[in-house]
């Protein structure tokens, strides 16, 4: 593991049980993000693919009793073990692991869809394509992704400070022209975009995008998959 990875992991695990307390109900006070959330399951349940979807840097685990709510089943994953205890925890009707958005644990085109909700945010440069083809590799064609995300210029932040729990890690706030050229390049269509203005004590704009996975492909990971 890079030593990003291990402080962004690091992080994660001593804000735990913060972002249990700082994102209880948030969704209920949220109704563009239950909107857009609404439509990438009434899309995928539409689709026909079936209801596994993953939902991926799960965090607390705080969205899968929405998604089982409105037809799917989801299986979340994280790369903090700490966050996936406490998602166990608290939601133990579903199922969580620990991994990396770089090498998921699910096979190909294996699911009905995929949610990124604010954790493709954490991805320097040089791991976006690897990791949003592995959104592509693991969603079938004709399902869906759907992504939030905080809008910005891409540059390096260290964020973590402001907590006062002694944890430091980097986050990339993208613009959503990169945010849809990434989901473009990897292998989906654009089916919606939008956001809104930042909120009270948000320093920047919330971005989403829904999109369809089209082509087939097997992903950048896919030889290294096969050599195992």
């Amino acid at each position: 593991m890079d030593a990003g990875t291990d402080e962004l992991r690091a992080a994660h695990d001593g804000l735990a049980e913060f972002y249990v307390d700082l994102l209880a109900g948030a969704l209920e006070t949220e109704p563009v993000e239950r909107a857009v959330l609404s439509l990438f399951c009434e899309l995928t349940v539409a689709a026909g693919l079936g209801a596994s979807v993953g939902d991926v840097g799960c965090g607390t685990g705080r969205l899968a009793p929405y998604l089982a709510a409105h037809g799917l089943s989801p299986r979340g994953v994280d790369l903090s073990p700490e966050m996936v205890r406490v998602a166990r925890r608290d939601y133990p009707g579903f199922a969580f692991d620990v991994a990396d958005l770089r090498d998921l644990p699910f096979d190909d085109a294996s699911l009905a869809g995929a949610v990124c909700w604010y954790s493709s945010l954490f991805l320097p440069p040089a791991d976006r394509a690897a990791a949003f083809g592995e959104l592509a590799r693991v969603v079938k064609p004709g399902g869906y992704l759907v992504t939030a995300f905080k809008a910005g210029d891409g540059k390096p932040q260290r964020r973590g400070r402001s907590v006062g729990r002694g944890v430091e890690f980097d986050a990339f706030w993208l613009s959503p022209e990169e945010m849809e050229r990434r989901v473009t390049d990897a292998g989906f269509t654009t089916v919606f975009w939008g956001g809104r203005p930042a909120q009270e004590q948000e320093a920047t704009p919330q971005g989403y995008l829904l999109a369809r996975r089209t082509e087939a492909t097997t992903g950048p990971n896919a030889a290294a998959r096969e050599a195992k």
